[in-house]
């Protein structure tokens, strides 16, 4: 089949975090639980946090080390260790590794994604960077700290969401919060705990529907870009 008359579509890239003493490599088999045909749509780069692991991993016995954090906590989450420098490290591998449309975030990761489009816009965090555009939120939850999360949701988000809440998840009622931050959310129901979930039939539809949106943003953003690009300068 000829491919003329198809505009190729470029894939949406996205900068992938992990969870709370886990790796790349760790959300890497996480994420490929996932059918091929969605993974195959997105451009996934997969990024260590940028401090080893300072105690003991629940994943341990289940995937090898090494293991990173993306910055420490309180025992209430409510104030954080090394948070600016874990910016810092993000827009220096953004700047190296992109541009990146969005963030794919699990857990502790998945708590960076949810607050950084916000951040982003008040002006704290990713300033050398193009806006995040798309957020997937897997296990996630709002930033606890009271100054950040002044600033992280102080108004409703316009960036496009996906959320996975699952049923048994200790953090469900936090990622339900966090849902209601965004203006559009889509958000897919499970029935399993704090974990990446496979796609069943319906999870699988709405995933794609989600990525549909996205790619026809991506294509039509990038098609813009080059018609002003393309206009002669006066």
């Amino acid at each position: 089949m000829g491919s003329e008359g198809k505009s190729i579509v470029r894939k949406p890239r996205f900068l992938c975090l992990h969870g709370f003493r886990t790796s790349a490599e760790i959300m890497k088999i996480q994420l490929h639980k996932w059918p091929k045909s969605v993974i195959d749509r997105l451009d996934l780069v997969f990024l260590d946090a940028p401090f080893p692991c300072q105690g003991k991993s629940d994943v341990e016995g289940i995937f090898d080390p090494p293991y990173y954090e993306w910055f420490q906590f309180n025992k209430e989450f409510t104030e954080y260790t090394n948070f600016e420098k874990c910016l810092e490290y993000l827009e220096d591998r953004m700047i190296k590794l992109g541009p990146f449309d969005g963030l794919i975030g699990f857990s502790q990761g998945a708590i960076l994604s949810g607050g950084l489009p916000g951040l982003q816009a008040k002006g704290i965090a990713l300033q050398k960077v193009p806006k995040i555009k798309f957020v997937i939120i897997i296990g996630g939850a709002k930033l606890k700290s009271a100054k950040l999360a002044e600033n992280a949701y102080s108004s409703s988000l316009e960036t496009l969401s996906l959320h996975f809440l699952g049923e048994t998840d200790f953090l469900k009622p936090y990622g339900t919060q966090l849902i209601e931050s965004y203006k559009n959310p889509v958000v897919v129901h499970h029935p399993k705990g704090h974990t990446v979930p496979r796609l069943d039939d319906k999870s699988l539809e709405i995933v794609t529907a989600f990525i549909d949106t996205i790619e026809h943003q991506v294509m039509e953003e990038d098609k813009n870009g080059e018609e002003s690009n393309s206009k002669p300068t006066k």
